[in-house]
């Protein structure tokens, strides 16, 4: 049992509305492998330079993450991520990107890593995620993130990689612009069509919907009076959604139950994630605040279906 997630590993700078940080612990694969800590075994694939220091990694450590496959490169540095968010929360503005150690990542992953029961590949290059993915030949699990600049730059890779995956998660805006249907159950049909038995809508604030087999699910965002800063709410929701599953799937292969409480437990690290800047919230955040959150998410979705009206023959 155990996940594996592949992706970056950086320093952000934020600015929003609620103020700013100069450099903290950021990356698609920190955010999701704190958020999936939660739930079981987590296991990073990524590349930091000597500027990545013993703090940082104690980050992880104190969560029982393992970090082995982690590749430090001597003289070099991290990935490094700038942005800014106005009062429209939802939308980004880069401000600056540096690869570094990142530009050259093509991993060759350990035994270990390779024997998780579930692999999740990150918002990187789809040439190399397909290239990840055909080292974990033996995942029960496999999912994916991307992003617009992909969907166009390397559309058809794109699609290929998704084909041999169980789960893709992307944001409305990227399932429409990768399908070109404007209606969104449509091209969530499309999308399951290439191979994926599950697909994620991430939809900001508004939540997330989930189209599988069995049919659709829709699990709304947390009503919170104030977002700090949402970097990494979709990475912190699939941490919280493989997270959860792989936990379950000692029990028997993942069935649609486990799927939307899967959903739910990744909104509600996601919610959590927002609430301060980068990670820093979810270095915090204990399983008693998960589990209360989670019985909110159920209770603010529960009702007792009745009848509207009396059959004619009563009235």
């Amino acid at each position: 049992m155990g996940v594996t997630v592949v992706g970056s590993v950086a320093f952000d700078a934020l600015e929003t509305p609620f103020g700013k940080r100069e450099r903290i612990l950021g990356g698609a694969a920190t955010h999701f492998a704190l958020g999936a800590s939660f739930f079981t075994d987590v296991r990073v694939v990524g590349v930091v330079g000597d500027d990545f220091g013993a703090d940082e990694f104690a980050v992880f450590q104190s969560r029982g993450i393992n970090v082995d496959d982690v590749e430090q490169i001597a003289g070099e540095s991290s990935f490094f991520w700038a942005g800014r968010y106005d009062h429209d929360m939802q939308v980004a503005q880069t401000i600056d990107t540096q690869l570094n150690v990142f530009a050259d990542f093509d991993p060759v992953l350990s035994a270990e890593a390779r024997g998780s029961s579930v692999t999740f590949l990150a918002n990187i290059q789809p040439d190399l995620q397909r290239r990840v993915r055909e080292q974990c030949s033996g995942a029960v699990v496999t999912g994916l993130d991307s992003m617009n600049y992909w969907i166009e730059s390397a559309r058809e890779s794109l699609l290929q990689t998704i084909a041999g995956v169980d789960v893709v998660s992307l944001n409305d805006t990227e399932v429409r612009m990768l399908t070109g249907q404007p209606n969104l159950a449509r091209a969530a049909r499309e999308i399951c069509a290439l191979g994926p038995r599950v697909l994620v809508v991430k939809q900001g604030v508004y939540g997330a919907c989930m189209f599988s087999e069995s049919g659709f699910f829709f699990v709304p965002g947390y009503p919170l009076e104030t977002v700090v800063d949402p970097t990494g709410a979709g990475d912190s929701f699939a941490g919280g959604f493989f997270g959860y599953l792989d936990c379950q799937l000692a029990d028997g292969e993942a069935g649609d139950e486990v799927l939307r409480r899967a959903a739910v437990y990744g909104s509600v690290i996601a919610s959590f994630a927002i609430e301060a800047f980068g990670s820093e919230r979810l270095q915090s955040l204990t399983l008693p605040e998960i589990e209360t959150r989670f019985g909110e998410f159920k209770q603010m979705t529960h009702f007792e279906a009745q009848p509207l009206l009396a059959p004619a023959t009563e009235r």
